[in-house]
């Protein structure tokens, strides 16, 4: 095992980000009611040269409609498929446990990952989240510090290493 060697390997593969990463094209859905929430991953995402799309919907309501092509959604080269959504439980109108079982029941939609990335650090919301088919729960934390590791970290694991289902895949 060479340390340096492997420490090389990383700085490159974090340098390549800058040219592509392996899912530059994923899509992210960030289900978010807070704007500043919102301001804050947008902003650790450019730090860091993700250059994935990051596009917002402040409630559930929104969400499913953007998921199901609606109203202002109708249009896909607008508002793509997202490969991932980030979920908000603590949303107006629909909240994101409502949201999420919506998601999962759907055959067109229960594909798409959905990390819950919240406040909540209720052992009844990890719970239910997971029952409901979230294939990760974050809780937000509330130092700055901590919140640029965890969206730096989720950006390693779900946009470098996971595969995730694209539109075109069936089985």
């Amino acid at each position: 095992f060479n340390f340096h060697s492997s420490i090389a390997t990383i700085r490159t593969r974090r340098s390549r980000r800058e040219l592509m990463s392996k899912s530059e094209k994923l899509v992210i859905l960030v289900a978010e009611d807070d704007p500043d929430d919102f301001d804050m991953i947008v902003e650790v995402f450019e730090e860091n040269k993700i250059t994935n799309p990051l596009f917002r919907v402040p409630d559930g309501v929104e969400l499913m409609a953007y998921l199901r092509k609606e109203g202002d959604y109708e249009d896909s080269s607008k508002f793509p498929r997202p490969g991932i959504i980030l979920l908000d439980l603590n949303m107006p109108k629909l909240d994101g446990k409502e949201a999420l079982e919506l998601i999962k029941t759907d055959p067109n939609l229960k594909r798409i990952p959905v990390v819950v990335f919240t406040s909540s650090k209720l052992s009844e919301d990890i719970i239910s989240s997971y029952d409901l088919g979230a294939n990760s729960f974050i809780s937000k934390p509330v130092n700055i510090m901590d919140f640029i590791r965890i969206i730096r970290t989720f950006s390693d694991y779900w946009l470098e290493i996971v595969n995730v289902p694209t539109n075109g895949d069936t089985v």
